[in-house]
Protein backbone atom coordinates (compact mmCIF):
# COMPACT_ATOMS: atom_id res chain seq x y z
CA UNK A 1 0.00 0.00 0.00
CA UNK A 2 1.51 3.35 -1.33
CA UNK A 3 1.62 6.38 1.08
CA UNK A 4 -1.02 7.90 -0.92
CA UNK A 5 -3.55 4.85 -0.37
CA UNK A 6 -2.94 5.05 3.07
CA UNK A 7 -3.52 8.79 3.67
CA UNK A 8 -6.94 8.15 1.57
CA UNK A 9 -7.50 5.26 3.94
CA UNK A 10 -7.17 7.31 6.89
CA UNK A 11 -9.54 10.42 6.02
CA UNK A 12 -12.28 7.87 5.04
CA UNK A 13 -12.00 6.78 8.61
CA UNK A 14 -11.64 9.53 10.11
CA UNK A 15 -14.85 11.05 8.31
CA UNK A 16 -16.42 7.65 9.24
CA UNK A 17 -15.85 8.13 12.99
CA UNK A 18 -16.42 12.25 12.70
CA UNK A 19 -20.52 10.79 11.22
CA UNK A 20 -20.40 8.48 14.06
CA UNK A 21 -19.39 11.01 16.85
CA UNK A 22 -22.23 13.67 15.44
CA UNK A 23 -25.00 10.65 15.44
CA UNK A 24 -23.70 9.68 18.34
CA UNK A 25 -24.08 13.66 19.86
CA UNK A 26 -27.93 13.62 18.10
CA UNK A 27 -28.87 10.60 19.72
CA UNK A 28 -27.30 11.80 23.45
CA UNK A 29 -29.18 15.10 22.78
CA UNK A 30 -32.30 13.56 21.85
CA UNK A 31 -32.38 11.89 25.09
CA UNK A 32 -31.58 14.66 26.90
CA UNK A 33 -34.35 16.45 25.45
CA UNK A 34 -36.19 13.45 26.49
CA UNK A 35 -34.56 13.34 29.73
CA UNK A 36 -35.71 16.97 30.26
CA UNK A 37 -39.28 16.56 29.23
CA UNK A 38 -39.74 13.24 31.52
CA UNK A 39 -38.31 15.95 34.18
CA UNK A 40 -40.82 18.46 33.31
CA UNK A 41 -43.78 15.94 33.44
CA UNK A 42 -42.64 14.36 36.53
CA UNK A 43 -42.19 17.51 38.24
CA UNK A 44 -46.00 18.48 36.79
CA UNK A 45 -47.28 15.28 38.09
CA UNK A 46 -45.56 15.68 41.60
CA UNK A 47 -47.66 19.04 41.88
CA UNK A 48 -50.66 18.11 41.03
CA UNK A 49 -50.40 15.45 43.01
CA UNK A 50 -49.69 17.60 45.32
CA UNK A 51 -52.33 20.41 45.22
CA UNK A 52 -54.81 16.75 44.86
CA UNK A 53 -53.68 16.06 48.37
CA UNK A 54 -53.95 20.17 49.35
CA UNK A 55 -57.89 19.83 48.11
CA UNK A 56 -58.18 16.74 49.62
CA UNK A 57 -56.49 16.61 53.32
CA UNK A 58 -55.80 20.22 53.34
CA UNK A 59 -57.88 23.37 54.56
CA UNK A 60 -61.12 24.15 52.82
CA UNK A 61 -60.49 27.77 52.92
CA UNK A 62 -58.39 29.49 50.53
CA UNK A 63 -56.57 31.60 53.02
CA UNK A 64 -53.53 33.49 52.03
CA UNK A 65 -50.29 31.55 53.48
CA UNK A 66 -47.98 34.35 54.89
CA UNK A 67 -45.39 32.47 56.56
CA UNK A 68 -42.30 33.18 54.45
CA UNK A 69 -44.46 33.86 51.38
CA UNK A 70 -42.95 37.22 49.69
CA UNK A 71 -43.20 38.07 46.23
CA UNK A 72 -41.14 40.99 44.21
CA UNK A 73 -42.55 43.16 46.65
CA UNK A 74 -40.36 42.81 50.41
CA UNK A 75 -44.10 42.10 51.96
CA UNK A 76 -48.18 42.36 51.71
CA UNK A 77 -47.87 45.59 53.69
CA UNK A 78 -45.26 46.95 51.44
CA UNK A 79 -47.64 47.17 48.43
CA UNK A 80 -50.48 47.99 50.43
CA UNK A 81 -48.78 51.36 51.13
CA UNK A 82 -47.95 51.52 47.19
CA UNK A 83 -51.11 50.89 46.44
CA UNK A 84 -52.42 54.29 48.74
CA UNK A 85 -54.85 51.11 50.64
CA UNK A 86 -53.10 51.64 53.68
CA UNK A 87 -52.95 55.55 53.83
CA UNK A 88 -56.63 56.25 54.40
CA UNK A 89 -59.07 54.54 56.66
CA UNK A 90 -62.64 54.55 55.00
CA UNK A 91 -65.32 55.70 57.67
CA UNK A 92 -68.37 53.25 58.25
CA UNK A 93 -71.66 54.71 60.32
CA UNK A 94 -71.37 52.87 63.40
CA UNK A 95 -74.56 50.26 63.78
CA UNK A 96 -76.42 50.52 66.66
CA UNK A 97 -77.18 47.57 68.30
CA UNK A 98 -80.41 47.14 70.46
CA UNK A 99 -79.55 46.59 74.07
CA UNK A 100 -78.99 42.99 75.39
CA UNK A 101 -81.25 41.33 77.81
CA UNK A 102 -78.91 40.34 80.81
CA UNK A 103 -78.04 36.47 80.68
CA UNK A 104 -77.93 34.25 77.08
CA UNK A 105 -81.10 32.37 78.41
CA UNK A 106 -83.29 35.44 78.43
CA UNK A 107 -82.03 36.25 74.81
CA UNK A 108 -82.81 33.21 73.63
CA UNK A 109 -86.00 33.18 75.08
CA UNK A 110 -87.10 36.93 74.38
CA UNK A 111 -89.21 35.84 71.37
CA UNK A 112 -91.48 32.92 72.91
CA UNK A 113 -94.96 34.19 73.43
CA UNK A 114 -95.16 33.86 77.45
CA UNK A 115 -97.57 32.96 80.17
CA UNK A 116 -97.77 32.81 83.72
CA UNK A 117 -98.94 29.91 86.06
CA UNK A 118 -99.48 31.03 89.13
CA UNK A 119 -100.04 28.64 92.65
CA UNK A 120 -101.59 30.14 95.58
CA UNK A 121 -101.93 29.18 98.79
CA UNK A 122 -105.55 27.76 99.79
CA UNK A 123 -107.92 30.26 101.17
CA UNK A 124 -108.20 28.09 105.01
CA UNK A 125 -104.24 27.78 104.90
CA UNK A 126 -103.03 27.85 108.68
CA UNK A 127 -99.05 28.17 109.91
CA UNK A 128 -97.29 25.62 109.94
CA UNK A 129 -95.87 26.45 113.36
CA UNK A 130 -98.15 27.52 115.51
CA UNK A 131 -101.83 27.17 113.38
CA UNK A 132 -102.49 30.96 112.94
CA UNK A 133 -103.96 33.26 110.05
CA UNK A 134 -101.92 33.33 107.21
CA UNK A 135 -101.71 37.23 105.36
CA UNK A 136 -100.32 37.25 101.16
CA UNK A 137 -97.41 39.12 101.48
CA UNK A 138 -96.14 38.73 98.02
CA UNK A 139 -94.99 36.75 95.04
CA UNK A 140 -91.76 35.31 93.64
CA UNK A 141 -90.52 33.65 90.43
CA UNK A 142 -89.52 29.83 91.35
CA UNK A 143 -88.39 29.37 87.80
CA UNK A 144 -89.06 29.48 83.70
CA UNK A 145 -89.39 26.43 81.81
CA UNK A 146 -90.27 25.60 78.10
CA UNK A 147 -93.36 24.14 77.34
CA UNK A 148 -93.80 22.13 74.14
CA UNK A 149 -97.54 21.60 72.73
CA UNK A 150 -97.70 19.20 70.45
CA UNK A 151 -99.47 19.90 66.95
CA UNK A 152 -103.28 19.18 66.62
CA UNK A 153 -105.10 19.18 63.97
CA UNK A 154 -108.79 20.93 63.74
CA UNK A 155 -111.85 19.28 61.19
CA UNK A 156 -113.09 22.68 59.67
CA UNK A 157 -116.28 23.00 58.11
CA UNK A 158 -116.32 26.11 55.47
CA UNK A 159 -119.69 27.80 55.57
CA UNK A 160 -121.19 30.16 52.91
CA UNK A 161 -123.79 32.48 53.92
CA UNK A 162 -126.55 32.93 51.31
CA UNK A 163 -128.77 36.07 51.12
CA UNK A 164 -131.59 36.42 48.89
CA UNK A 165 -133.13 39.87 47.44
CA UNK A 166 -136.10 41.07 48.99
CA UNK A 167 -137.29 42.99 45.61
CA UNK A 168 -136.24 40.84 42.86
CA UNK A 169 -138.68 38.16 42.10
CA UNK A 170 -141.88 39.97 43.85
CA UNK A 171 -144.54 41.75 41.38
CA UNK A 172 -143.48 45.64 41.28
CA UNK A 173 -139.94 44.52 40.51
CA UNK A 174 -138.74 44.74 37.17
CA UNK A 175 -136.86 41.73 37.88
CA UNK A 176 -138.71 38.47 37.64
CA UNK A 177 -136.44 35.67 39.24
CA UNK A 178 -135.50 36.01 42.23
CA UNK A 179 -131.74 36.72 43.19
CA UNK A 180 -129.57 35.25 45.47
CA UNK A 181 -125.48 36.04 46.61
CA UNK A 182 -123.29 34.11 48.23
CA UNK A 183 -120.16 35.39 50.75
CA UNK A 184 -117.19 34.83 49.27
CA UNK A 185 -115.18 32.13 49.97
CA UNK A 186 -111.10 31.52 49.96
CA UNK A 187 -110.04 29.40 46.63
CA UNK A 188 -108.57 25.51 48.81
CA UNK A 189 -105.46 24.78 47.05
CA UNK A 190 -107.04 21.45 45.45
CA UNK A 191 -110.91 21.42 44.49
CA UNK A 192 -112.25 18.32 45.89
CA UNK A 193 -109.32 17.30 48.38
CA UNK A 194 -109.68 17.74 52.41
CA UNK A 195 -106.16 20.22 51.94
CA UNK A 196 -105.62 23.34 53.49
CA UNK A 197 -102.69 25.24 52.55
CA UNK A 198 -101.23 24.73 55.97
CA UNK A 199 -101.47 20.98 55.83
CA UNK A 200 -99.75 20.97 52.34
CA UNK A 201 -97.34 23.76 53.96
CA UNK A 202 -96.50 21.13 56.53
CA UNK A 203 -95.95 18.68 54.87
CA UNK A 204 -93.89 20.17 52.30
CA UNK A 205 -91.81 21.75 54.89
CA UNK A 206 -91.32 18.45 56.29
CA UNK A 207 -90.63 16.85 53.23
CA UNK A 208 -88.15 19.19 52.08
CA UNK A 209 -86.83 21.14 54.75
CA UNK A 210 -86.41 18.38 57.70
CA UNK A 211 -85.81 15.89 55.01
CA UNK A 212 -88.57 13.35 56.43
CA UNK A 213 -89.99 11.28 53.92
CA UNK A 214 -93.75 10.61 53.47
CA UNK A 215 -93.46 7.26 54.78
CA UNK A 216 -92.84 8.77 57.98
CA UNK A 217 -94.89 11.10 57.81
CA UNK A 218 -98.05 9.15 57.17
CA UNK A 219 -97.00 7.21 60.81
CA UNK A 220 -96.73 10.56 62.46
CA UNK A 221 -100.29 11.83 60.86
CA UNK A 222 -102.02 8.83 62.07
CA UNK A 223 -101.00 9.38 65.41
CA UNK A 224 -102.61 12.74 65.33
CA UNK A 225 -105.99 10.85 64.32
CA UNK A 226 -105.58 11.41 60.19
CA UNK A 227 -105.37 8.52 58.41
CA UNK A 228 -102.89 10.50 54.91
CA UNK A 229 -101.28 7.94 52.66
CA UNK A 230 -98.35 8.59 51.17
CA UNK A 231 -99.62 8.44 47.57
CA UNK A 232 -101.71 11.15 48.52
CA UNK A 233 -99.60 13.62 50.44
CA UNK A 234 -96.99 12.74 46.74
CA UNK A 235 -100.05 14.03 44.75
CA UNK A 236 -100.80 16.99 47.04
CA UNK A 237 -97.18 18.11 46.64
CA UNK A 238 -97.06 17.51 42.73
CA UNK A 239 -100.29 19.27 42.31
CA UNK A 240 -99.94 22.39 44.42
CA UNK A 241 -96.21 22.81 43.01
CA UNK A 242 -97.41 22.42 39.38
CA UNK A 243 -100.65 24.90 39.99
CA UNK A 244 -99.76 27.31 42.76
CA UNK A 245 -95.65 27.42 43.02
CA UNK A 246 -94.47 27.14 39.34
CA UNK A 247 -96.10 30.28 38.21
CA UNK A 248 -94.14 31.98 41.14
CA UNK A 249 -91.09 30.49 40.12
CA UNK A 250 -90.94 31.59 36.91
CA UNK A 251 -92.22 35.27 37.77
CA UNK A 252 -88.95 35.21 39.42
CA UNK A 253 -86.96 34.48 36.75
CA UNK A 254 -88.61 36.99 34.67
CA UNK A 255 -88.08 39.78 37.09
CA UNK A 256 -84.51 38.63 37.31
CA UNK A 257 -84.12 39.28 33.58
CA UNK A 258 -84.80 42.99 34.44
CA UNK A 259 -81.79 43.22 36.41
CA UNK A 260 -78.72 45.55 34.77
CA UNK A 261 -76.39 43.01 36.42
CA UNK A 262 -76.85 39.10 37.49
CA UNK A 263 -74.71 36.56 38.74
CA UNK A 264 -74.51 32.51 37.46
CA UNK A 265 -72.82 30.17 38.42
CA UNK A 266 -73.78 25.84 37.14
CA UNK A 267 -73.17 23.31 39.97
CA UNK A 268 -73.10 19.35 39.76
CA UNK A 269 -75.42 17.32 41.40
CA UNK A 270 -76.44 14.00 41.87
CA UNK A 271 -80.22 12.53 41.64
CA UNK A 272 -80.90 9.24 42.05
CA UNK A 273 -84.01 7.07 40.81
CA UNK A 274 -84.48 9.53 38.34
CA UNK A 275 -86.11 7.96 34.95
CA UNK A 276 -83.95 7.22 31.79
CA UNK A 277 -80.45 7.98 34.32
CA UNK A 278 -78.17 5.98 35.92
CA UNK A 279 -77.88 7.40 39.62
CA UNK A 280 -74.07 7.51 39.04
CA UNK A 281 -74.65 10.02 35.94
CA UNK A 282 -74.15 14.00 36.85
CA UNK A 283 -76.90 16.53 36.09
CA UNK A 284 -76.68 20.35 36.95
CA UNK A 285 -77.79 22.81 38.99
CA UNK A 286 -77.95 26.40 37.20
CA UNK A 287 -77.88 28.83 39.50
CA UNK A 288 -79.00 32.71 38.79
CA UNK A 289 -79.01 35.41 41.40
CA UNK A 290 -79.36 39.26 41.21
CA UNK A 291 -76.41 41.45 42.23
CA UNK A 292 -76.53 43.49 45.67
CA UNK A 293 -76.51 46.81 43.57
CA UNK A 294 -80.39 45.46 42.41
CA UNK A 295 -83.20 46.58 43.43
CA UNK A 296 -85.06 43.11 43.18
CA UNK A 297 -82.79 40.65 45.43
CA UNK A 298 -83.65 36.85 44.31
CA UNK A 299 -82.15 33.62 43.36
CA UNK A 300 -83.40 31.10 40.67
CA UNK A 301 -82.56 27.57 40.39
CA UNK A 302 -83.05 25.49 37.44
CA UNK A 303 -82.24 21.32 37.18
CA UNK A 304 -81.22 20.22 33.95
CA UNK A 305 -79.28 16.94 32.93
CA UNK A 306 -76.30 18.68 31.15
CA UNK A 307 -74.17 21.60 31.27
CA UNK A 308 -74.87 22.81 27.55
CA UNK A 309 -74.39 26.25 26.77
CA UNK A 310 -78.05 25.95 25.43
CA UNK A 311 -79.28 26.04 29.21
CA UNK A 312 -77.36 29.68 29.92
CA UNK A 313 -78.99 30.75 26.07
CA UNK A 314 -82.38 29.55 27.59
CA UNK A 315 -82.49 30.97 30.69
CA UNK A 316 -80.86 34.34 29.84
CA UNK A 317 -82.93 34.86 26.70
CA UNK A 318 -84.14 38.62 27.02
CA UNK A 319 -81.30 39.40 29.18
CA UNK A 320 -79.36 42.33 28.24
CA UNK A 321 -77.07 43.48 31.12
CA UNK A 322 -73.39 42.37 32.46
CA UNK A 323 -73.51 38.54 33.63
CA UNK A 324 -70.52 37.65 36.38
CA UNK A 325 -69.19 34.11 35.92
CA UNK A 326 -66.51 32.04 35.62
CA UNK A 327 -64.62 31.36 32.75
CA UNK A 328 -67.06 28.25 31.36
CA UNK A 329 -67.37 28.86 27.61
CA UNK A 330 -70.95 28.02 27.79
CA UNK A 331 -71.72 31.68 28.05
CA UNK A 332 -70.29 32.23 25.38
CA UNK A 333 -73.26 31.07 23.60
CA UNK A 334 -75.57 34.02 25.10
CA UNK A 335 -75.89 36.81 23.02
CA UNK A 336 -76.40 40.64 23.74
CA UNK A 337 -75.07 40.49 27.29
CA UNK A 338 -71.90 41.96 28.78
CA UNK A 339 -69.34 39.00 29.93
CA UNK A 340 -67.58 39.83 33.85
CA UNK A 341 -65.54 37.51 35.11
CA UNK A 342 -65.50 36.80 38.47
CA UNK A 343 -62.62 37.36 41.34
CA UNK A 344 -63.12 34.51 43.12
CA UNK A 345 -62.54 32.13 40.39
CA UNK A 346 -59.89 34.21 39.12
CA UNK A 347 -58.08 33.86 42.43
CA UNK A 348 -58.24 30.14 42.63
CA UNK A 349 -56.55 29.67 39.42
CA UNK A 350 -53.38 31.61 40.65
CA UNK A 351 -53.87 29.93 44.07
CA UNK A 352 -53.87 26.24 42.03
CA UNK A 353 -50.40 27.40 40.13
CA UNK A 354 -48.22 28.29 42.92
CA UNK A 355 -45.73 25.71 43.31
CA UNK A 356 -45.47 23.43 46.57
CA UNK A 357 -42.73 21.49 48.60
CA UNK A 358 -42.46 17.97 49.18
CA UNK A 359 -44.49 19.15 52.47
CA UNK A 360 -47.40 21.06 50.37
CA UNK A 361 -46.32 24.17 51.49
CA UNK A 362 -46.08 26.86 49.17
CA UNK A 363 -42.82 27.92 47.81
CA UNK A 364 -42.37 31.38 47.92
CA UNK A 365 -41.65 33.96 45.01
CA UNK A 366 -44.05 32.53 42.19
CA UNK A 367 -46.00 34.56 39.98
CA UNK A 368 -48.83 32.72 41.33
CA UNK A 369 -48.66 34.11 44.98
CA UNK A 370 -47.92 38.04 43.39
CA UNK A 371 -51.43 37.30 41.60
CA UNK A 372 -53.34 36.12 44.85
CA UNK A 373 -51.48 39.28 46.91
CA UNK A 374 -53.28 41.79 44.26
CA UNK A 375 -56.43 40.20 44.59
CA UNK A 376 -56.57 39.88 48.20
CA UNK A 377 -56.15 43.63 48.36
CA UNK A 378 -58.96 44.20 46.27
CA UNK A 379 -61.03 41.77 48.53
CA UNK A 380 -59.77 43.48 51.27
CA UNK A 381 -61.06 47.34 50.43
CA UNK A 382 -64.44 45.49 49.55
CA UNK A 383 -64.46 44.10 52.94
CA UNK A 384 -63.71 47.82 54.80
CA UNK A 385 -66.52 49.34 52.26
CA UNK A 386 -69.22 46.41 52.73
CA UNK A 387 -71.45 48.18 54.99
CA UNK A 388 -71.61 51.22 52.87
CA UNK A 389 -74.12 52.39 50.40
CA UNK A 390 -73.79 50.82 47.13
CA UNK A 391 -73.56 54.13 45.16
CA UNK A 392 -71.06 55.69 47.39
CA UNK A 393 -68.83 52.21 47.14
CA UNK A 394 -68.99 52.58 43.34
CA UNK A 395 -68.54 56.48 42.80
CA UNK A 396 -65.94 57.47 45.90
CA UNK A 397 -64.16 54.59 47.23
CA UNK A 398 -64.03 52.20 43.94
CA UNK A 399 -62.91 55.22 41.98
CA UNK A 400 -59.83 56.33 44.38
CA UNK A 401 -58.67 53.00 44.88
CA UNK A 402 -58.48 52.36 41.10
CA UNK A 403 -56.87 55.83 40.67
CA UNK A 404 -53.99 54.66 42.57
CA UNK A 405 -53.07 51.93 40.34
CA UNK A 406 -52.68 53.86 37.25
CA UNK A 407 -48.44 54.59 37.92
CA UNK A 408 -48.10 50.47 37.65
CA UNK A 409 -50.50 50.29 34.68
CA UNK A 410 -48.71 53.36 32.48
CA UNK A 411 -45.70 52.16 33.77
Amino acid sequence: MTEHEELLMLRSLAAKQAQELEASKKIIQKRDEKIRRQNIQIDNMIQALLHARKKLFGPSTEVTQTDGQLSLFESVQELAEQLNLSKEKITVKPYTRTPRQPGVRQEMLAGLPQEVEEYVLPVDEKCSVCGGEMKVVGKRVVRTEVEFRPAKLILKQIVQQIAKCTECGEEHSPNEKCHFQKAAVPVPPLSHSISTPSLVAQIMYQKFAMGLPLARQEKDWFRLGLVLSRSNMANWIIRCSQEWLEPVYWRSHEKLLECGLLHMDETRIQCNKEEGKLPSSESFMWLMRSAVSENIQGAFFYYSHSRSGGNARKLLDGFKGYLITDAYAGYDKVPDIKRALCWAHCRRYFVESIPLDTKGKEIPGSKGAEGREYIDLLFKVEDEIKDLPYEEKNRSVRMRHSQSLMPFGRG
